[in-house]
């Protein structure tokens, strides 16, 4: 079970890094034909759209400002948490 809970834990981790690296670039670079950011874009944009249609639903109108990787981040730390209680 401990081996099971480092391996989620380092992949919610990724994920985190993932996601804050997205977030970074969409200020910075919006090449989406390099590789490195095609892939960053890929992995995050399936956890990352569930958060932005929550709050479109919620008519949270943000402006150009997007919420849903704190958002994301967010939910991703309290899952990992949980994990943590779960398993020890």
């Amino acid at each position: 079970m401990g081996v099971l809970k480092i391996a989620l834990e380092k992949l919610i981790y990724i994920v985190e890094t993932l996601i804050f690296i997205r977030a970074i670039l969409s200020f910075v670079m919006r090449d989406t034909n390099n590789t490195i950011i095609s892939f960053v874009f890929q992995v995050t944009e399936p956890i990352l759209s569930p958060f932005r249609e929550l709050l479109r639903r919620l008519k949270m109108d943000t402006g150009m400002i997007d919420f849903s990787p704190l958002l994301a981040i967010l939910f991703l730390s309290f899952l990992s948490r949980i994990i943590n209680v779960i398993v020890w």
